[in-house]
């Protein structure tokens, strides 16, 4: 009976994000852990700044989303990879991230 080596979750983030130390797959992973929680106070700061009630429609949410939430999230996004030392792989997993969304899909 053959045995074949199952790569773990780990490894394959590693391999998918071109990255070999197991160091700097943590310290992305807390990026994007720090990054999560800090978004979630910033978007509680800026509604009670503009004075939005938190009993909004659906609808309002879903833009208030989109225009307030995201754009922090890239923001603060860099800002804590670059305080953690992973600017750079974050700077290009936006560029490639964002590059997905807006791509032309009519051309594929």
């Amino acid at each position: 009976m053959v045995h074949s080596k199952k790569i773990s979750f780990f490894d394959k983030l590693k391999r998918r994000w071109g990255i070999d130390s197991n160091l700097q797959l943590i310290l992305i992973l807390v990026v994007f852990s720090v990054t999560g929680s800090a978004s979630v106070f910033v978007k509680k700061v800026v509604t009670t700044l503009l004075g939005i009630p938190h009993d909004i429609h659906f609808c309002y949410k879903i833009l208030l989303f989109i225009f307030i939430t995201f754009p922090a999230y890239q923001i603060l996004l860099l800002v804590v990879a670059f305080l953690f030392g992973q600017f750079h792989f974050f700077l290009a997993f936006q560029k490639r991230s964002i590059g997905r969304l807006f791509r032309n899909r009519s051309s594929e």
